[in-house]
């Protein structure tokens, strides 16, 4: 009798010792997708909770809980200009390879130092084909010609991935963007293609669910956006919605450990379990960002592969984003793109 209740008080006390994670994530669909493709199976293999939550991507509040020492998240989905910034300062904790599979598992760019790569994600732009019943358009330069392919535009509120944009559709082939933006000739160039279409922008958006809104409202007719919220709204919304991928921004969303998380442990077995090949295939159905891992990518059937960033079709004029350069260069090209945007 006293060892069946001591077994049960042991086994109630395991199960209470299950840790549970926090993790930070963008929300919208894309949350929606790792609910249901890595934290819910995650905790069904383990036990061990997720609670979810939501950031800006203000990676002061990553800071302030570092500092504090108050660290209430324990996994992090950030991007590459964050993982390089934070673990040049310290608040970001190494990723351990050694559990992951080696770095050589990843596709190239994917495993950073303080990050691991969870998804390739796109910054395109795309347009209402209702709007266009004649034809859309199919170039970077198209979403300047707006005499051909009249409307409102809208456009994200931020310098990366605009002023590359901009530039690409003057001419400068996206493999070259860098190069160009590096010099001061190349930042006037620029913002004088952003000129021209400003007049045009009656939105600046800064979250990744407002440019679907604004397209299915009929407010803009073409906006830059995230590939997979378009992805989404067509194929689980029914939106007549299309994809313009040249000049496309691509880019990782990545996993990251804050430093002083109490659960570094657990957080490196949840990073894990999420890059095995069978569980990171299934996002791509989901949501149009492909996977990190070269054999998750090999796992990807062709009707999912045709509506990634990284198929062939899709990537002919793409770049990187460039985490090396934003770092360098975000805080003058912010206060300019701001002092831009602020002039009539």
């Amino acid at each position: 009798m006293l060892g069946t209740a001591l077994a049960i008080m042991l086994a109630a006390g395991v199960a209470l010792a299950q840790p549970t994670l926090t993790i930070a994530s963008w929300g919208g669909a894309y949350s929606q997708s790792q609910r249901l493709v890595y934290f819910d199976p995650f905790t069904k293999t383990t036990g061990i909770r997720i609670r979810d939550d939501e950031w800006d991507g203000s990676v002061a509040r990553i800071q302030t809980m570092v500092e504090r020492r108050q660290v209430t998240w324990d996994v992090v989905d950030v991007l590459t200009p964050h993982a390089l910034q934070g673990c040049e300062e310290g608040w970001l904790e190494r990723i351990d390879y050694g559990k992951l599979g080696g770095k050589a598992a990843f596709v190239e760019g994917a495993a950073m130092e303080c990050a691991v790569g969870t998804a390739v994600y796109s910054t395109v732009y795309a347009y209402n084909a209702d709007r266009f019943p004649g034809g859309g358009p199919t170039t970077a330069a198209d979403f300047w010609d707006i005499r051909r392919f009249p409307g409102p535009r809208a456009m994200q509120k931020s310098p990366r991935t605009t002023l590359e944009f901009a530039l690409i559709a003057d001419g400068v082939p996206a493999r070259e963007v860098y190069n160009v933006l590096a010099t001061p000739a190349g930042v006037e160039r620029a913002f004088r293609k952003l000129d021209r279409i400003k007049p045009y922008v009656k939105v600046w958006w800064t979250a990744g669910a407002q440019p679907v809104q604004l397209l299915a409202s009929g407010e803009v007719a073409m906006s830059t956006a995230w590939n997979g919220r378009i992805y989404d709204a067509v194929k689980h919304h029914g939106k007549n919605f299309r994809i313009v991928w040249d000049g496309q921004a691509m880019d990782f969303d990545l996993w990251a450990i804050p430093k002083g998380s109490r659960q570094v442990g657990a957080a490196t077995d949840f990073i894990a379990f999420a890059s095995r090949p069978d569980i990171m295939s299934r996002q791509s159905a989901y949501l149009g960002y492909a996977p990190t891992t070269k054999a998750a990518m090999n796992k990807l059937p062709p009707d999912v592969l045709k509506d990634l960033p990284t198929a062939p079709q899709n990537s002919r004029n793409a770049y990187v984003m460039s985490a090396r350069f934003w770092a360098d260069h975000d805080q003058d090209l912010t206060e300019r793109f701001n002092q831009w945007l602020a002039r009539p």
